[in-house]
């Protein structure tokens, strides 16, 4: 047993040594896009991230970051991923052997002299390698996201608990269910997936301990389980904070004591309980082990839920990052809660024909801090938790088809998944399900499967359906490599488009692991039903049951596989087993017992071929090693604002690369951040008027207050015909609220008396200061004036008119994209040039489309130093994000070179063209319709014989389009018919006018040739 046992580990070790290296080596070099630069930034400093928290993945990070420099901490907090990613293939690894060897003959005492016993090794190191390089989790394993710590605590957990029982006839197995309530604790300050472990422990220790297992056993295990899970995850979680909130509301408005006092009480009482509870129940009359485990688990459970002390404790040190602000427990339960969120109805609840709430119900009150008439601390009423009601006959159970997002094309999607909804309607119980099948089982989770074990046809974002309602037979589907299998699914396979045939991210896998797997689940089910039956509760709990609990609508902003990541690792023990599978049944077929010795290895390097396959085709798109855009675009939107400039952003790929350029490197620490997404939060609005670094607090005449919980939306009524000035308006708020405020049902809404605003201009001054140019001086109106349609201003929306007015162009305000304030400032796009990278507001209607300074800014860059572009020129994976960036910025030098071209800057212009040209290859960024209008101004830079270059580029490009669009026939062809006219409109202009054919006859000729196989003349 010994001998097996070092063996075991001795190869476990090995594996996770390989795995670590791999994901070490390919771990992205700096912060990734998405939430990586979030919360590498809030574990670089011990900051507060985005609901409900990641305590200890920012302890564990920032241990790994003390170890590097501003420069490498992004690298170290990926490695950190890296780690627990191997060691997640580690414990994956000695979970398929303990469970293998509960397959062996005699699994209490297997000998390494029995070839079988190395079956299980076999199986072990198989499917282990087969999930190491698999496609989700190696996306996961190499960046600094939450993800790969959370499959390493399930895989631990699930490891634990096997082990528990191979133990559990020891007097100190006991010991295995502590350490499971600790590490389940301690997880949660990572990911809630760990807690779906909980009904496979249940079905462990329900096995383990009655032998003989009963139909009423079975059931009552998994009501346990069930009512186990939600007690955590609904009761033990929330309820804490719930509690310990009442408690210090009750201790310092009832009894006048300072904050935190109910806090600490609540705290005293509660260990006081654990305590006398554990020696109550381990006393010699009272002796009670089921509930002393009980509440030694429970303690252990708070233990390593107390990581939450954490964001407390650094959000009363007003972190920069502080996101929803949790100081107490009042505030910690609105964060905990996710509330800023919405709610996503369940097992009941409106689906989306129900349209807006027509009433709320009250909730639990909302607080602020504040101070009594006699300076004692207090909690005031501000706001109310909510839930919406709707209308009753557009609700019911297990609502799937939910979301009224119009803006996200929900409803429209909804209707191609199930069909349409005729009349007042709710969608029918046989289209909600028909929903729930088809886009959150099959779309959402087993195309996810499919592209970890059969294979992916690239990396574009597929949403099943095209705009029109067709089917999208190009983006985001799974394929195998089987021409059959893929042609039948998604049309022919030959003379793929290179741009579709060389995507980095097609693997195929030839249905391999798929097999293997299959082979490994029916094998597991023969020989040993009950571990098969644990297996299964985790591949289930951790992919179906998290389809069914996140309720996705469609058009999803991004891929969700990394959701799914656990479940499929529970798969790959199955593809391990598919290794004994074959070689057992392979041996019954030679009906000789001493054959398995020679069948074994011989299968072993056959399996081996699959993880081999898996890695050969994922690499390219999985190294990261060689990547920079997120660091280094960011690096280049800060640096293009002027000293002490604003910045507005909106998303997360907008917003979290600049957060970790500037709290990790700390660039550009003087210009201000201001996520506009995020300013519809009381908080943050609220951390604006604080300085920030070299920041300065932002402009504001309205304050704090105005903003705070509670107040969310002040109204418009269209008092007079003049246009008034803003600062005005919001002085006289300021001022004299008892004007401006009305009861409404029982509740004060907030009035502002116009709907035309006007801002006014000191042109000297602003002139003087070169904000205005000085050839503009006197050229311009003293007043920007505007009319606002809506009937009300959300808070987001209110601070921006108060910042816009107040400020009054005296500090430089930029905006990535000018369309984000639109909503309050119409004629944004008027008053816009663009600034480096950014659009900066100016007071004045835009008379060029650049600032002069611009274009030293592309060409130059900062200091002297040039500016980096995230390393795509090289022979790297260019993810779908970094391209559309990449194709954002090649616009960006296509226009500037436009711009001088206009100017007469001939020298200039190709310059801007040249250095486009080289940090935006072609090999990288495919010269397409994007590129159209770079033809002219080749010709105008190069000469004719490189813009007949790009013709051909662009012409080639569509043309092999059309010739594989071509191919597809009968109901798929529709799916591509709308791509196929816009391929021959484009060769049509391209061929037909003279902008772009630079009136030769042979290009036009060759458009022509080509169209007139499609019947249509030129």
């Amino acid at each position: 047993m010994k001998k097996y046992h070092l063996a075991n580990n001795i190869i476990g070790w090995i594996v996770c040594i390989v795995a670590c290296t791999v994901y070490i080596l390919t771990a992205e070099a700096t912060a990734s896009w998405w939430d990586c630069g979030e919360y590498i930034a809030t574990a670089f400093k011990l900051q507060v991230g985005h609901p409900p928290g990641a305590p200890t993945f920012q302890l564990i990070g920032r241990l790994f970051s003390m170890f590097s420099d501003p420069a490498t901490a992004a690298y170290a907090v990926n490695v950190m991923s890296a780690v627990c990613s191997g060691f997640t293939i580690l414990f994956l690894y000695w979970g398929i052997t303990l469970l293998g060897k509960h397959l062996l003959p005699d699994p209490k005492n297997p000998s390494l002299k029995d070839a079988r016993t190395w079956g299980v090794f076999a199986a072990g190191v198989v499917g282990a390698l087969v999930y190491t390089f698999s496609d989700t989790f190696w996306f996961s394993a190499v960046e600094g996201e939450v993800y790969a710590m959370s499959s390493f605590f399930t895989a631990l957990v699930f490891w634990a608990i096997l082990k528990w029982e191979e133990q559990s006839e020891d007097p100190r197995s006991l010991r295995w269910l502590i350490l499971i309530c600790l590490l389940v604790g301690v997880a949660i300050g990572v990911h809630l997936l760990n807690l779906l472990t909980l009904p496979a422990i249940v079905y462990v220790v329900y096995f383990k301990k009655w032998q003989k297992t009963t139909f009423k056993g079975f059931v009552l295990s998994g009501v346990i389980s069930v009512v186990l899970l939600a007690v955590i995850l609904w009761g033990i979680i929330p309820g804490i904070v719930n509690v310990d909130s009442a408690f210090d509301v009750f201790f310092v408005n009832k009894l006048g004591l300072p904050f935190n006092s109910g806090t600490i009480f609540f705290f005293v009482v509660l260990i006081a309980a654990i305590v006398w509870g554990l020696w109550y129940t381990s006393a010699k009359k009272k002796n009670k082990p089921v509930i002393n485990a009980a509440i030694l688990g429970f303690l252990m459970l708070i233990v390593g839920y107390s990581t939450f002390f954490l964001l407390i404790i650094r959000a009363n040190t007003n972190t920069p990052l502080n996101e929803n602000a949790p100081k107490d427990a009042v505030a910690l339960r609105a964060y905990l809660g996710r509330e800023q969120y919405g709610e996503t109805p369940l097992m009941s609840g409106q689906f989306y024909t129900a349209g807006k709430p027509i009433d709320a119900e009250k909730g639990y009150t909302k607080y602020v801090r504040g101070k009594s008439e006699t300076g004692k601390d207090r909690y005031i009423p501000a706001s109310y938790a909510q839930k919406y009601i709707y209308r009753q006959n557009h609700t019911g159970a297990f609502p799937r088809m939910w979301s009224d997002d119009a803006s996200r094309q929900h409803p429209k999607f909804y209707e191609y998944w199930a069909g349409p909804v005729r009349g007042d309607r709710r969608p029918s119980g046989a289209q909600n399900l028909k929903f729930f099948n088809k886009y959150q089982l099959n779309w959402m989770y087993w195309r996810y499967f499919m592209w970890n074990f059969a294979g992916r046809q690239n990396d574009i974002q597929g949403h099943y359906f095209n705009d029109d309602g067709t089917r999208d037979y190009l983006n985001g589907n799974w394929i195998c490599g089987i021409k059959a299998i893929d042609q039948s699914r998604l049309g022919p396979q030959d003379n793929l488009p290179d741009h579709l045939k060389d995507n980095k991210a097609r693997n195929v896998y030839y249905l391999l692991p798929l097999l293997l797997g299959i082979l490994g689940l029916i094998y597991h089910v023969k020989k040993n039903p009950k571990d098969a039956f644990i297996v299964f509760t985790m591949f289930f709990m951790t992919g179906l049951a998290i389809a069914i609990y996140l309720n996705m609508p469609p058009r999803q902003p991004r891929e969700r596989d990394y959701a799914f990541v656990g479940s499929f690792s529970f798969f790959a023990m199955w593809v391990g087993f598919g290794v004994m599978a074959l070689a057992e049944w392979i041996t019954k077929l030679c009906k000789k017992e001493e054959v398995y010795k020679i069948v074994l290895p011989v299968v072993f390097v056959l399996c081996m071929g699959v993880p081999t396959l898996m890695a050969s085709e994922n690499w390219d798109d999985h190294d990261r090693s060689e990547k920079y855009a997120a660091r280094d675009f960011a690096k280049n939107y800060l640096q293009s604002v002027k000293p002490n400039g604003v910045l507005i952003t909106f998303g997360d790929n907008d917003t979290f690369p600049l957060w970790y350029a500037q709290e990790v490197e700390g660039v550009r620490t003087d210009v201000r951040i201001l996520n506009y997404t995020l300013s519809g939060m009381h908080w943050y609005v609220e951390q604006l008027f604080n300085k920030l670094y070299e920041s300065e607090a932002l402009p504001f005449t309205l304050p704090k207050e105005f903003y705070g919980l509670g107040h969310d939306v002040v109204y418009l009524q269209d008092r007079t015909s003049e246009f008034l000035e803003v600062t005005d308006v919001l002085a006289l708020l300021r001022d004299h609220p008892e004007h401006f405020t009305m009861n409404y049902q029982g509740e004060d809404v907030v009035i502002l008396p116009t709907k035309r605003f006007k801002i006014t201009i000191d042109t000297a001054d602003l002139a003087a200061r070169g904000v205005i140019p000085a050839e503009l001086r006197g050229q311009i109106p003293t007043e920007i004036r505007w009319e606002i349609s809506s009937n009300a201003l959300m808070r987001h929306q209110l601070m921006m008119l108060d910042i816009l007015g107040t400020n009054r162009f005296q500090r430089d305000i930029n905006i990535m994209n000018p369309g984000y304030i639109k909503d309050v400032f119409p004629i944004v796009e008027s008053f816009c040039v663009q600034d480096g990278m950014n659009y900066k507001l100016v007071p004045y209607r835009g008379m060029n489309r650049f600032t002069a300074e611009t274009f030293d800014y592309l060409l130059e860059g900062v200091d002297g130093k040039p500016l980096q572009w995230g390393n795509l020129n090289s022979d790297i994976y260019v993810d779908p994000v970094s391209m559309n960036m990449g194709d954002a910025q090649r616009q960006t030098f296509t226009f500037a070179t436009e711009e001088l071209l206009r100017l007469g800057d001939t020298a200039k212009a190709r310059r801007m063209m040249d250095t486009c040209e080289y940090y935006f290859p072609k090999k990288n960024f495919y010269h397409n319709k994007y590129c159209i209008y770079m033809i002219p101004l080749f010709k105008s830079v190069y000469g004719q014989e490189k813009a007949t270059e790009m013709w051909n580029d662009i012409y080639d490009y569509y043309a092999q389009d059309l010739a594989y669009y071509a191919q597809f026939t009968g109901e798929k062809a529709a799916g591509v018919k709308a791509v196929k006219e816009e391929a021959i409109s484009i060769i049509y202009t391209l061929g037909n006018d003279s902008h772009f054919n630079m009136e030769n006859p042979q290009l036009k000729d060759k458009s022509r040739q080509l169209l007139s196989l499609y019947g249509i003349s030129l």
